[in-house]
């Protein structure tokens, strides 16, 4: 999907529940209280990613909720100024809205996939550089890996729930024509791709993920599973507000068109 990439904006929070996008008027899965006592760090970000998903008509939705992080070389200084688990964190707020398990599989690549971890709320400060010291060599950049790896996942769960997946990445795939590939067959399951490009905003590395995120319905995929927005060389300074409505604004139309085509059936 294409959408604005600018990082200017706050979100206005509304008023009373809406019926959402995701199934319905309901409470988030995990409540204020219970996050307040399981994981107080991450009560802003909890309550940033609510005002965004109320904004978007999600307020009481469902769904999980995946991260795929870029493990690559070039990565190294994101993963050593905390930059990558200032993501987790926000995903990590996120997911307590749309998902009650408390946890979110996270996916990390390079070359292949370097590991399949998840990141609870008790517990997720630090949890990024625990994972990563115990991972060796930083690699290249192979989408498709990490692409089947939270396909299998998605499957090997059984859940009926919709998906969104927040995908990480500094730099382009090593092979194209398997990123594209897999993206499109994936078009069939309810996963949504929600590419998030870390590094300089004009750099030629992301040329792939903006022609990946305009291939054509129906030619190419069965409905648009895929929006890409750019956080910038600091990501940390994206506001968070405005970093929630990037990762959460193209779902509804996906959900829309993936409940149209019988792909998403909750």
């Amino acid at each position: 999907m294409t959408g604005t990439t600018d990082t200017t904006g706050t979100p206005r929070a509304t008023g009373g529940a809406t019926r959402s996008g995701t199934g319905g008027a309901r409470g988030s899965a995990i409540d204020l209280r219970k996050l307040e006592a399981t994981a107080p760090g991450l009560v802003n970000l909890y309550k940033s990613a609510g005002i965004s998903l109320r904004k978007h008509g999600l307020e009481g939705g469902r769904a999980s909720v995946y991260l795929v992080l870029d493990h690559s070389g070039s990565m190294r200084p994101y993963y050593r100024d905390g930059t990558v688990q200032a993501l987790a964190d926000r995903v990590l707020g996120l997911s307590a809205h749309l998902d009650d398990d408390g946890r979110v599989p996270v996916v990390f690549f390079s070359t292949d996939v370097d590991a399949v971890e998840e990141i609870p709320l008790a517990g997720h400060q630090g949890r990024i550089a625990e994972i990563a010291s115990r991972l060796g060599h930083m690699g290249k950049t192979a989408y498709h890996a990490a692409m089947d790896a939270v396909i299998d996942h998605h499957l090997d769960s059984g859940s009926a729930k919709p998906a969104l997946v927040v995908f990480q990445t500094d730099g382009g795939p090593v092979n194209k024509t398997a990123a594209e590939r897999y993206l499109c067959k994936a078009a069939r399951l309810p996963l949504f791709w929600q590419f998030v490009g870390f590094g300089e905003t004009h750099s030629s590395q992301f040329d792939f993920l903006r022609r990946l995120d305009e291939l054509p319905v129906p030619e190419r995929r069965v409905v648009d599973n895929a929006g890409y927005f750019h956080a910038g060389p600091d990501p940390r300074r994206v506001p968070d507000s405005v970093l929630f409505d990037r990762l959460v604004g193209e779902f509804p139309s996906w959900l829309a068109s993936a409940r149209a085509a019988g792909i998403v059936r909750t």
